[in-house]
């Protein structure tokens, strides 16, 4: 069965974001799947790269984060909080990133777990291949997302077309990585839905979850 890594990046436990992730956890549970959550709320994740995510620097007179990515790989330098995310990024067969669309793109503190956990020299560059010769090609890629604005302000509306919102997740992340990027999960506007409208809605994500093997790849 699959390894399943979430990346959970919203405050509230009791948000439908949260309710999606727990969505998720149970269903990949049911199924027999290994499931893994980084709740970066809850361990207080650090969404600042810099010199700080290293032991030890290689140049420090002038400090290049990719570079010291590069030699952080090589010598095993990362700190434990970065170290411990890649380990399950590693480990992973799917990962899903879980959040609610922010300013039209990733929360803060999810994007800086891209910068500090998709290091140089680990998931691209010295000597790694990109997209389709990408490492991680062997792995299955998916977004879960909220909205605040109802589905019609994203087909036609003046928030335009959400499939070039994620463009900068799906394929300068996922894809980049070489991963297979699934269609998205996106649950509109779920603050202005009834109870019985948001029970729908996590019915339909357990259907699309039960059904992840038969979705065709949009990389």
């Amino acid at each position: 069965m699959k390894n399943i890594l979430i990346i959970h990046a919203h405050p509230e436990e009791n948000s439908f974001c949260t309710a999606l992730k727990t969505t998720a956890h149970t269903c990949f549970k049911a199924q027999g799947c290994e499931v893994k959550v980084s709740d970066l709320y809850r361990i207080n994740f650090n969404p600042v790269g810099g010199k700080t995510d290293f032991l030890q620097l290689n140049d420090a007179t002038f400090f290049k984060y990719q570079m010291e990515q590069v030699n952080a790989v090589t010598n095993h330098l990362f700190i434990e909080e970065v170290k411990t995310e890649m380990e399950k990024l590693q480990w992973c067969d799917v990962l899903i990133f879980n959040f609610p669309l922010w300013w039209f793109g990733l929360p803060a503190i999810l994007k800086g777990w891209v910068d500090r956990v998709f290091a140089m020299g680990f998931v691209y560059g010295n000597g790694k291949g990109v997209y389709e010769n990408g490492s991680f090609k062997n792995k299955t890629a998916l977004l879960t997302l909220t909205t605040g604005g109802p589905e019609i302000a994203y087909n036609g509306g003046k928030n335009g077309n959400l499939e070039t919102i994620l463009f900068p997740i799906n394929h300068g992340m996922f894809y980049f990585a070489g991963m297979r990027v699934l269609p998205p999960f996106v649950s509109y506007c779920p603050a202005r839905k009834t109870e019985e409208e948001r029970k729908n809605e996590l019915n339909r994500y357990l259907t699309y979850l039960n059904n992840i093997d038969q979705l065709k790849p949009i990389y």
